[in-house]
């Protein structure tokens, strides 16, 4: 079956980074007396975006104000942790260019505010080659909704039928299939048996495209 577009998830997908993340959540939940484990992070918080983990955290709805406090404080951990080791993930450039050369449209579609993206797909250098981007703040509902698989596929013009999906989080793969779309599982955050729902896994890019493309 042909296939029109890619949607990309970020974090875990076009940078293997979530090590990063998860040790700039827990220094923020111990500075700031919360508990939280790795286990829980993957199983329960992972793909989610910042207010619906914030408001996971503290048991009550925030404001965007509040949020924004909170998050500039656990990104700039983030940042200082990952910075220096920043690089795409395996086979992503030629995956890439191998969609530009065949008309293939791509869109960035993630959870993270405009900080963090500016921060990989700029220091990647990368930003051109996606037709679209939208981030969590561009979305009323974060994933597992499709809300945001759905309006990336609509900024390339692409039915979310005629698009793949790539994710390595539980809650990004059910947005993306709710959304209707075909998923790659990503194994940088979950084991190939968690991820056996979608329809393609793979632990990188590599030879990805001809995978796809054989479906």
């Amino acid at each position: 079956m042909a296939f029109k577009a890619v949607l990309f998830d970020m974090d875990g997908v076009i940078v293997d980074n979530l090590p990063y993340h998860v040790e700039a959540w827990l220094l923020f939940c111990e500075h700031h007396g919360i508990p939280l484990t790795k286990e829980v992070f993957y199983k329960e918080l992972n793909g989610m975006n910042s207010k619906d983990t914030f408001e996971w955290f503290y048991k009550k709805e925030m404001t965007r104000a509040e949020v924004e406090v909170l998050e500039e404080e656990k990104e700039l951990l983030y940042r200082a942790f990952y910075a220096e080791h920043r690089k795409p993930a395996e086979g992503l450039l030629v995956f890439l260019n191998e969609l530009r050369s065949r008309g293939i449209k791509t869109a960035l579609a993630t959870s993270a505010g405009p900080g963090n993206i500016d921060f990989i797909v700029d220091g990647l250098g990368i930003r051109d080659q996606f037709d679209a981007i939208i981030g969590g703040a561009e979305v009323i509902k974060g994933k597992p909704d499709p809300e945001i698989y759905s309006k990336a596929a609509a900024l390339v013009g692409v039915a979310p039928e005629d698009c793949w999906v790539i994710e390595d989080s539980l809650q990004g793969i059910a947005s993306g299939l709710a959304a209707g779309a075909r998923v790659v599982g990503i194994t940088t955050s979950h084991t190939a048996q968690e991820l056996a729902h979608t329809q393609v896994i793979a632990p990188n890019f590599i030879g990805l495209y001809d995978q796809i493309a054989s479906l």
